[in-house]
């Protein structure tokens, strides 16, 4: 079942048209009426009965909006056009919405990549591009892009973790929302093709661990992070002491014992690296 355009003709001069014939069948019924003419009022009762049948094909499209026309239960076409028009007379015509709509998902609870228990949620935009499909391919394709919706959203959280600090260069739900969103996207738009559904776009608009973890995952993240800061310091530290060592020995041109670098050492790590200032302490050289 494909969309198809339907037979239709500017309703306007339809319009204008019927309203004439109607006037001119009432004259000659009620002109056979007082002539005692039968064949008068004969001619007057199929007029206005061709005015009746062209009435019932008579349709008004608001913009953004189209109709879907089936006659005695055949799909004959959609009218996509805004406008009064005239159509195949005796047609049922089903108004569908080709507006862009959108609704935000209820907030699930679902089980990441690690398995843990995270909570999310996610708007999704769509419109109607075949009409036929949305009417005729599903039941009720406002609810199926809901449910779909909640089963994509289901999936594509199951296939990344929360957040990691093991592999920066992984995908995961916390730090890529705009490649997750994407892959949602592109997963949905596989499921609602069969209704005639476009994805127009997909944002995750709550993520957030499971009250049930979420301290317990707080405070491993934050140890992960500190973790994480003080590899970074001590690496520094060790690139800044080696730098100073190096630049004592050669500009200074000073000739230190071993036990002197691990002095120098000592101090430097512990000034970079300690929480607290550290207090300085001032040699002055020792006595005979």
């Amino acid at each position: 079942m494909e969309e198809k355009n339907a037979f239709h003709v500017n309703g306007y001069l339809a319009l204008l048209l019927t309203i004439i014939g109607a006037i001119g069948g009432a004259w000659c019924v009620y002109g056979g009426w007082h002539r005692q003419s039968m064949g008068l009022i004969i001619l007057g009762g199929l007029i206005l009965l061709a005015v009746l049948i062209a009435c019932t094909s008579l349709t008004i499209i608001q913009p953004n909006e189209a109709k879907v026309l089936t006659f005695f239960g055949n799909y004959i076409g959609t009218i996509r056009d805004a406008g009064l028009f005239m159509t195949v007379p005796f047609t049922d015509k089903l108004r569908v919405s080709l507006r862009v709509c959108n609704f935000n998902s209820q907030i699930l609870k679902v089980n990441d990549s690690k398995g843990n228990p995270v909570e999310i949620a996610a708007v999704i935009v769509y419109r109607v591009v075949d009409t036929a499909k949305a009417l005729f391919s599903v039941d009720d394709y406002e609810q199926f892009v809901q449910i779909q919706s909640e089963s994509a959203v289901r999936h594509v959280a199951s296939e990344y973790p929360y957040d990691t600090f093991e592999n920066e260069q992984a995908l995961t739900l916390r730090s890529n929302p705009t490649e997750v969103s994407d892959k949602l996207a592109a997963e949905l738009q596989d499921r609602l093709n069969v209704a005639g559904v476009e994805i127009i776009e997909t944002r995750l608009t709550h993520l957030a661990y499971a009250t049930e973890i979420a301290s317990a995952m707080l405070q491993k993240q934050q140890s992960s992070a500190i973790l994480s800061a003080r590899k970074i310091i001590v690496e520094g530290a060790v690139s800044i002491t080696e730098d100073a060592i190096n630049r004592l020995a050669k500009e200074a041109d000073l000739d230190l014992t071993d036990n002197q670098r691990l002095q120098i050492i000592n101090n430097i790590m512990v000034a970079i690296i300690s929480e607290r200032g550290t207090q300085p302490v001032i040699n002055t050289g020792t006595s005979d």
